[in-house]
């Protein structure tokens, strides 16, 4: 992997990097911050799934996640959302909630999106297994997000609870089988087949099978999405009735965007913290 940026922040380094994906089939770039502590021994790292339109940018430059990281000694590992290059398809109608920049986290199995979005493949397996090996971090990971990339956090670490301690998520798409952007993602990526679709669910999948890793969500009321899109009162019922660890927390006058994302993630890299410690 190749370094394009490094910068000082609060005390750690905010680094950049591109790398080409055997999984994607494209260049990919994403952002990593390392805290001081990293400069001594390898330090466990939250990885923090944006969502859509997003690239790895947004959170590290938005979210003000660095101050705390660093303080508590944990590594920020910031993919982008989708896969990218000239030879990737998009959306044909450049809509901002399908193509690149909204890659859903899954394994496309319809063409032409089956060639390069495999974004599950990507978070799971090949960008862990990358910068573990170039970069001081151990394998103790968290998982977080936020809107589609909530979504994202939720469902790799419902299905892989072994590669996590904990999971969070910011005004997460909870139950994408039952949504506008669920529905045009998963029909076009996965085909018509609904059963194909319950697997990139958080909601189905703690139906189906419970849930053991300790999630926090944050959710802010208002914001405009909340009803249509987010439904996280799907997945309080579904963590209610498997009687799962997990809380949905909701915050009066807070909307979508990453200021309610910058006043709340102390909150969340405290939970993950105590789970990775």
């Amino acid at each position: 992997m190749k370094k394009i940026s490094e910068v000082r922040s609060f005390g750690g380094r905010q680094l950049r990097y591109e790398h080409d994906s055997k999984v994607l089939n494209c260049t990919m770039q994403f952002s990593v911050f390392l805290p001081q502590a990293a400069a001594k021994q390898s330090v466990p790292a939250v990885y923090f799934l944006s969502g859509l339109t997003c690239t790895d940018e947004n959170f590290s430059t938005k979210a003000g996640a660095q101050r705390v990281a660093n303080e508590l000694g944990l590594a920020l590992v910031i993919p982008d959302t989708s896969p990218r290059g000239d030879d990737v398809p998009d959306d044909p109608e450049g809509a901002y909630d399908f193509g690149k920049g909204a890659g859903f986290y899954l394994n496309a199995t319809q063409s032409p999106w089956s060639t390069h979005y495999h974004m599950y493949d990507y978070i799971v397996d090949e960008l862990p297994a990358l910068v573990e090996q170039e970069l001081p971090l151990t394998a103790q990971r968290a998982i977080a997000g936020h809107s589609m990339g909530g979504h994202g956090a939720l469902v790799i670490g419902l299905r892989n609870p072994e590669r996590y301690t904990s999971i969070s998520a910011f005004s997460p798409i909870t139950n994408p089988t039952d949504c506008p952007w669920g529905h045009k993602a998963f029909s076009n990526y996965l085909g018509d087949d609904k059963d194909s679709w319950k697997p990139y669910d958080a909601v189905e999948i703690i139906n189906a099978k419970g849930q053991s890793l300790p999630i926090r969500v944050d959710q802010g009321l208002a914001d405009g999405f909340l009803e249509e899109q987010l439904k996280p009162e799907a997945l309080k019922s579904a963590i209610t009735a498997a009687n799962g660890d997990g809380e949905v927390h909701l915050h009066e006058g807070y909307d979508h965007s990453y200021y309610f994302i910058a006043s709340f993630i102390e909150a969340q890299l405290r939970f993950h913290a105590k789970h990775l410690n």
